[in-house]
């Protein structure tokens, strides 16, 4: 089985993004292990964050094929989404995806819990949605200047479970909150504020978010990159220019 360093790298190419040729060996040593390393948001289930899913290398190549669409000629063009049938560098994507979940050691394919000595781990991806097919046919692509961002929200339930984001260039926190209604109020200065406690994660270039259950469901999540509100360990991150890739699969109507 290819690890998805070996999968993205077939489709990319060996060559760097502005074409100059480079030594395969100092390639190598940009490519990370290739065995991903899964860390579990514990305060919210069915979240998941890959922060070393793509080298720099790859990530240097995959903005190169997103740019080489022509889908952001233009200032006032900053999104795109596709149906159906995807670019080939996104369906190698989805493949990288499949490869770094079965390679993260959390799944089976007949089963979605995995028991070690009397110990169950949460799996990664539900196997029903890991094994179908295609994995994803819905792409969206973002480029954020900096300073923008996206507001909290719950992807449109015409998409099935299991969600992926892939984060380019910039790094940013990405804002959890529940979307439950109706949640506790906090009155201050005569006033209703709704008490909503959010969760902050760190997304760095060339992370992988996977979102399903809970995580896709019941939890809204954003990203507010004024001054002032990307703050990571006391500290304001420096903005530049964010691309992100969603991958979801559109639900099957009857």
């Amino acid at each position: 089985m290819e690890n998805h360093t070996e999968v993205l790298r077939e489709v990319f190419g060996e060559s760097s993004s502005d074409g100059e040729d480079f030594d395969p060996q100092l390639e190598d040593e940009k490519i990370t292990d290739p065995i991903p390393s899964w860390e579990q948001i514990k305060e919210i289930n069915g979240l998941w964050l890959c922060r070393d899913f793509l080298s720099p290398q790859l990530q240097s190549s995959l903005v190169s094929s997103v740019l080489n669409e022509g889908w952001f000629n233009g200032d006032s063009h900053n999104q795109a989404m596709r149906f159906g049938d995807l670019p080939a560098w996104a369906i190698e994507l989805s493949s990288s995806i499949r490869e770094a979940v079965l390679l993260g050691d959390y799944v089976s394919e007949s089963m979605d819990l995995v028991t070690s000595n009397g110990w169950i781990k949460p799996c990664l991806l539900p196997s029903n949605l890991l094994w179908r097919e295609p994995l994803f046919d819905q792409l969206i692509a973002n480029v954020y200047h900096p300073g923008e961002g996206i507001c909290a929200h719950v992807d449109l339930m015409r998409f099935e479970d299991g969600i992926a984001i892939v984060s380019l260039e910039s790094s940013c926190v990405m804002h959890f909150s529940r979307a439950e209604e109706g949640g506790s109020d906090i009155v201050e200065d005569g006033e209703k504020h709704q008490l909503m406690s959010k969760i902050p994660v760190l997304l760095t270039p060339g992370s992988l978010v996977l979102m399903s259950g809970e995580a896709r469901y019941r939890w809204k999540h954003e990203i507010n990159r004024k001054p002032g509100f990307q703050m990571w360990d006391g500290q304001e991150l420096v903005q530049h220019r964010r691309i992100s890739i969603t991958l979801r699969k559109l639900r099957q109507v009857d």
